[in-house]
């Protein structure tokens, strides 16, 4: 494997492992609390935040199989950068951000260099599926 090809793979691997670990939240109310900093009293945003766990769950798995499988990894950029940088555009808004969601920020602008790294070397990388 050549080194564009396996800086990509470890972009989209890295990536992956950081949309993973939101997977604890489908555990409990009190996981989604030490996650987010906010107190989960009420059933509907239980569901919410543990609906948002299991869809990041679903990105990362989709990140790390796009190191792997190269027609999945345009998607997989894509969808992940569509997500971070969503995120990242609502949270400069808040005033007063959460000190645990200031941390989400920051591994999600860690994960969208990641990402622009491995969109890179995908659109303009050397050409062949090493993978």
């Amino acid at each position: 494997m050549r080194w564009p090809e396996a800086l990509l793979s470890f972009s989209l691997v890295a990536a992956g492992v950081l949309h993973l670990l939101p997977l604890t939240g489908l555990l409990s109310a009190a996981r989604l609390e030490a996650l987010y900093g906010i107190p989960v009293r009420d059933a509907s945003l239980e569901l919410l935040l543990r609906h948002r766990a299991l869809l990041f769950g679903l990105l990362g798995a989709l990140l790390i199989a796009g190191a792997f499988r190269s027609e999945l990894r345009a998607a997989a950029i894509i969808a992940a950068l569509a997500s971070m940088v969503g995120f990242l555009l609502l949270a400069v808004q808040v005033e007063g951000l959460a000190a645990p969601l200031r941390r989400v920020a920051l591994a999600d602008g860690l994960a969208t260099l990641l990402l622009l790294i491995a969109l890179a070397v995908h659109a303009w990388g050397p050409k062949g599926d090493s993978a």
